[in-house]
């Protein structure tokens, strides 16, 4: 086959235009495209408000030889296709006793299991929060009364803290495995949207991604595989340098010698046991800050040049900036048309998130902000050093704003950080787009001073890239401290710690960034176990 790039059509084209457009590119007859396949589609703006999709296909021709050698000093535009399907490994030959065990239910620890399960391994997973539907409620209950529930809330239970969020699917992993696409085409499986597997930016939202995750659940089940809930890992039980078992819920023993842990970012006492069981871990550097709403139709006029950007769906952006402090302040995790959203999971503290629903139709974009910070920020160099430096900003956060999710405007706060006067007449017209409650106060000291200065200029800087991003009376809301674990825990290239049966995983584990990568790093943990152990029972 040959990839065609550059394909270039109307927004609103019919699959017929864009056979007709490669056909044109590529000097032959229509007729002689014999299939064509999308490979990515991204949007053209250059000419806005006039947009344009431009695609990279797959074609399969006749006299694909000649074509080539015709666009031979032109291989950016038409070259020979690279498959990148994906093949799972062949099962080892190890013996076990013991099916494997899989801890928490984030896009990483599912994608393990799920791919153990169809390899035959019958994997028990455990989830210490509660299934999807029970957890909604939980959630929803917390944002209308400010009840927190502990092991049930926006970072607790199945699906993850990606279940509450944009489900963003782009990730910057380079991936020659064919891993990334293996994970569009699982999602689309269990009722993700078919183009995600060609869109440039494809993310799920988080009302469909809430019944994809049911979806992989139930097939795990099917295959053989145990889903219990409500069940947390509070122990590791070892033996000569290797996993025996693991404890759940302080009481129950499960014999084990393969735990793939999965536990996610925000599994504070998780990593308090590990700690003391002498996990080889250390703290890693990750970006805390503040989330920022703009309306989203002034988003849509800076990007496609119109306010109702029709069939091309809430516009999103990307901004980074390198400040004069040399830190790092980058947009992350941005939700066009979305919400921000109460994502805490400890009593006396609050952290936000963004969240969109698959339409993306809220009258606001938001994304974090946010500055790099390093362990040399944290104030000591114990390895869970980063969990009590982001404790830290967000009991403050949740003292500023009374239990509830603190707001400000950009241009107040720019005022306290800088002495920078507020401009007059300023238009005032955002209103907090939130899931939970908020609360108007003075966010200026909520992060360290070279944080909020650094976070200023690069608020400033952005204003000189999207016009407005900068303006007075964007919302500012408070904290966040959730992007990234803090935390390595160490593996070697069996993808094993030290203690030989366990499998640190995902972003949780430090080595993953979002729910690509996580699920990503998940089916390579259950290919180094398919690959190493036979399923129980086949020896």
């Amino acid at each position: 086959m040959l990839r065609v790039n550059q394909v270039k059509v109307r927004c609103d084209h019919t699959a017929k235009e864009v056979k007709e457009k490669t056909a044109e590119m590529l000097r032959i007859p229509v007729s002689d495209i014999l299939e064509c396949r999308l490979i990515r589609q991204s949007i053209d703006a250059r000419k806005k408000p006039e947009i344009f999709y431009s695609y990279s296909v797959d074609v399969s021709v006749k006299n694909e030889e000649k074509i080539l050698h015709r666009f031979r000093k032109k291989e950016n535009l038409v070259s020979k296709s690279i498959s990148e399907e994906y093949h799972f490994v062949k099962p080892g030959t190890v013996k076990s006793k013991h099916r494997p065990v899989v801890v928490g239910m984030g896009p990483a620890g599912l994608f393990c299991a799920y791919y153990l399960a169809q390899a035959g391994y019958r994997p028990l997973l455990i989830e210490r929060g509660k299934a999807v539907t029970e957890r909604q409620r939980d959630v929803e209950k917390f944002w209308e009364t400010g009840i927190l529930q502990p092991e049930s809330n926006v970072q607790f239970g199945e699906g993850g803290a990606g279940t509450f969020s944009d489900g963003k699917l782009n990730t910057l992993v380079k991936d020659k495995s064919g891993r990334n696409l293996e994970v569009l085409k699982t999602f689309v499986k269990f009722g993700a949207s078919p183009d995600i597997v060609y869109v440039a930016k494809p993310h799920i939202g988080t009302d469909v991604l809430a019944r994809v995750v049911v979806a992989m659940r139930n097939e795990i089940i099917r295959l053989g595989g145990e889903v219990r809930f409500q069940t947390c890992l509070t122990d590791i039980l070892t033996e000569n340098g290797k996993v025996r078992g693991i404890v759940v819920n302080e009481t129950e023993k499960i014999d084990c010698s393969q735990v793939v842990l999965a536990i996610g970012h925000s599994a504070r006492d998780t990593f308090s046991m590990l700690y003391e069981k002498k996990l080889p871990m250390e703290a890693k550097a990750f970006a805390v800050g503040l989330r920022v709403e703009h309306p989203q139709d002034m988003i849509n006029l800076l990007q496609y040049g119109k306010t109702d950007p029709g069939i091309l769906g809430a516009a999103p952006y990307k901004l980074t900036a390198q400040t004069s402090g040399k830190r790092a302040v980058y947009t992350f995790c941005m939700c066009p048309g979305g919400y921000v959203v109460n994502a805490s999971s400890e009593e006396g503290m609050t952290a936000v998130n963004g969240m969109s629903y698959s339409t993306r139709s809220g009258e606001n974009a938001n994304s974090a902000v946010i500055v790099s910070v390093t362990p040399d920020d944290f104030g000591s160099e114990h390895p869970l050093a980063g969990i009590e430096f982001q404790r830290a900003l967000e009991k403050k956060a949740y003292e500023l704003g009374q239990g509830k999710i603190p707001v400000q405007r950009f241009g107040e706060y720019r005022k306290k950080v800088t002495g920078k006067p507020v401009e007059p007449n300023w238009a005032d017209e955002i209103v907090p787009n939130t899931k939970g409650a908020y609360h108007w106060t003075d966010l200026s000291g909520l992060l360290p001073p070279e944080c909020s200065r650094a976070f200023v200029e690069g608020m400033e800087q952005f204003g000189s890239k999207l016009q407005g991003f900068d303006r007075p009376d964007a919302i500012l809301l408070g904290v966040e401290s959730r992007t990234s674990s803090p935390v390595r825990i160490t593996r070697d290239e069996t993808l094993q710690s030290v203690i030989e049966g366990l499998y640190p995983c995902g972003e949780g584990a430090g080595y993953a960034g979002g729910i690509t990568s996580a699920a990503m790093d998940g089916i390579r943990v259950a290919e180094a176990i398919v690959g190493t152990f036979a399923p129980v029972g086949a020896q």
